[in-house]
């Protein structure tokens, strides 16, 4: 299975079900120096003096000179959750982030500074303005719910995918109502704000086909998918074909985080097990093993990690919050398209040191694609060589001692358990 993947890459141009063209978006097609930003944590929603936007924008600045090319923003639409996540009236940008003003200002003040623009998609669910499913804004008949619902209302047809309870799922071979009521909210609504990517959101809950369609309909410039699906430790090779499956399901039109690789980092960092890093082919283990173009890798997000401090917002599959930064030291040296989580550098004053490992990514010319030689992967001691397109870098995370062999090594930064030279 993985060897067709890979032998499908060479393919970029494949049809789908709107009869569009399918197409791998540029940051994914290889070789690229792109890292994310995620602008925002669970409990942003709640900031209401000033308002998120107009937080996120004070930082614009301060985030070019870090060096990030992309932020991903926060559900951009009406909801009837804080947080953004049981989308209501679409079309409606009005939310408790901010005013749609607001958010296209700050989209602009990114856009202006070379900071592209990433929107939370959320597209599996939706819930009605005064009822389950009265849909408005756009306005959608019961005909856009599929017919094994738990509400017992959709008219619809059969899920094609795992449910969602807490919202309407969507029949998304609704041709009139669904898709192109979709595709209009992505060009007529969103693009105008200036958005030119999308993260999209639960994608367990509908055919990979569908967020490829959504994908090239966009024209997005960067796409990923949330698959988080349980890591069985056992059966590390297959929770990663699983999210290849899935990019190839969208016909190689949006990329996946790289859940893989997360757990991994989870168990090395709490239980020693550095090992695991490295699977049976010598390559870094996850996604970014595998195909690392379109892997998208992060240490913790929204959902999975504390937000302003450890302990507190969703914090469901967090990394240990003293190891933080040794995490960042293997995602930021590594190959794939790397998150920074918004709260990590602002309320836990990170700032510093992810801004040196970031500037050793660049100065190294670390791109999505660059080649890892792992020189160890024992309990207690990960450590490789990356070679980037200007030189190579060293890196080790762990409490073991290392450091590369030979002459030419500058040490770049470090800190607890962790050290990236370059040469």
């Amino acid at each position: 299975m993985k060897k067709s993947i890979i032998a499908m890459l060479a393919t970029s141009v494949l049809a789908v079900s709107s009869g569009a063209s399918a197409a791998t978006p540029p940051a994914q097609s290889g070789n690229s120096s792109a890292v994310l930003l995620q602008g925002f944590h669970w409990n942003s929603s709640s900031y209401r003096s000033p308002n998120w936007y107009n937080t996120l924008q004070g930082n614009v600045g301060d985030l070019k000179s870090m060096g990030f090319t992309h932020v991903w923003f926060p559900p951009p639409s009406d909801s009837a959750a804080s947080q953004g996540y049981l989308p209501r009236q679409l079309n409606n940008l009005n939310s408790s982030y901010g005013s749609s003003a607001e958010l296209t200002n700050v989209v602009r003040a990114f856009t202006n500074n070379g900071i592209k623009a990433v929107a939370d998609i959320v597209v599996n669910h939706r819930v009605g303005t005064t009822n389950w499913s009265d849909f408005t804004n756009p306005s959608w008949t019961l005909h856009s719910i599929v017919n094994n619902d738990e509400c017992n209302c959709g008219l619809g047809n059969p899920d094609t995918a795992l449910g969602f309870d807490g919202g309407r799922d969507l029949d998304h071979r609704n041709v009139g109502e669904v898709q192109q009521g979709i595709t209009s909210w992505l060009n007529n609504t969103l693009k105008p704000v200036g958005f030119s990517g999308m993260r999209i959101d639960y994608v367990r809950g509908f055919s990979p086909s569908y967020a490829g369609q959504y994908a090239n309909a966009f024209g997005a410039e960067f796409c990923v998918g949330e698959l988080w699906n349980d890591l069985n430790l056992n059966n590390i090779d297959g929770h990663r074909q699983e999210i290849m499956n899935w990019i190839n399901g969208t016909g190689n039109s949006c990329g996946a985080f790289d859940f893989t690789t997360k757990g991994l980092l989870n168990d090395a960092l709490a239980n020693g097990n550095y090992w695991r890093l490295k699977d049976a082919s010598n390559k870094p283990q996850g996604a970014i093993g595998w195909w690392p173009a379109m892997a998208v890798t992060f240490v913790d997000n929204h959902d999975t990690g504390p937000s302003e401090s450890c302990g507190n917002g969703q914090n469901y599959w967090s990394v240990p919050c003293g190891s933080v930064m040794e995490a960042y030291a293997y995602v930021l040296s590594h190959p794939g398209i790397p998150t920074v989580y918004y709260p990590h550098i602002y309320n836990w004053n990170l700032k510093t040191p992810i801004a040196a490992l970031m500037a050793a990514r660049r100065t190294a010319g670390v791109t999505s694609t660059s080649a890892v030689a792992i020189q160890q992967a024992t309990q207690g001691l990960y450590a490789a060589i990356i070679t980037g397109n200007g030189r190579q870098l060293a890196m080790k995370i762990g409490p073991n001692s290392w450091s590369p062999a030979g002459t030419g090594w500058a040490l770049q930064t470090s800190g607890n358990n962790y050290a990236v030279w370059i040469k």
